[in-house]
């Protein structure tokens, strides 16, 4: 798949009637010749460009890292806080209302006690393959970025991905970024590559789906 078969999907998806608010774009893989049950396939991949839709952090300090995460995390819990969160109520609350959580290393067995296990059943525990346990001198800026251009791809039940890759509002060339480099991040986690995929298709919001 290269960027002039994408950029055509994009031509035809936008030819279809506009809607009243800003639709998003969401990129397709079909699967095929892989037992999901085998291979399950679950893995975040990193975006070119922000995707157009705000991405909400929160971290797990102790006084360490409290001012970084003050400067760059939408919501900061230290130490001394854990306990306002015991209440299941505020804990599924947590899970819902914040994309990825970070947490510094020293902490993470009272972070897995705390709030291990509704965050593990909404699968947002701070995860160590993105990064997202950190030591205490680490440096929170970048990770933040790479967060906000972060989307998980999982096909636990069916033959199917699919992800956000940007808005109508943005620049057409950032769309296509994107969608390359999830396709491109999926064939590496796929056991056979591009033989496991059947097609990619790109849809808007309220939109009939274009094979790319």
């Amino acid at each position: 798949m290269d960027k002039q078969q994408v950029k055509k999907a994009l031509e035809e998806l936008n030819k279809q009637p506009k809607k009243k608010f800003t639709q998003s774009y969401d990129l397709v893989i079909n699967l095929k010749n892989i037992v999901i049950k085998q291979n399950p396939v679950d893995f975040f991949a990193t975006l070119q460009h922000p995707k157009g839709k705000p991405i909400k952090t929160a971290c797990f300090v102790d006084q360490q890292l409290a001012d970084q995460a003050q400067q760059n995390c939408d919501l900061v819990i230290k130490e001394a806080d854990f306990s306002k969160y015991q209440d299941k109520k505020a804990l599924k609350k947590l899970a819902k209302e914040y994309d990825y959580f970070i947490a510094q290393a020293t902490l993470m067995p009272k972070v897995a006690a705390a709030f291990g296990k509704v965050l593990g059943m909404h699968g947002k525990m701070p995860n160590p393959k993105l990064g997202c346990v950190v030591p205490p001198n680490a440096t929170l800026e970048p990770l933040v970025d790479k967060l906000r251009r972060t989307v998980r791809l999982s096909a636990k039940k069916g033959l199917n991905l699919q992800c956000m890759v940007g808005k109508e509002d943005q620049p057409q060339d950032d769309v296509i970024d994107n969608v390359l480099a999830v396709y491109q991040a999926t064939v590496k986690q796929l056991p056979s590559e591009s033989q496991n995929i059947r097609n990619v298709a790109l849809k808007l919001t309220m939109g009939k789906p274009v094979v790319v």
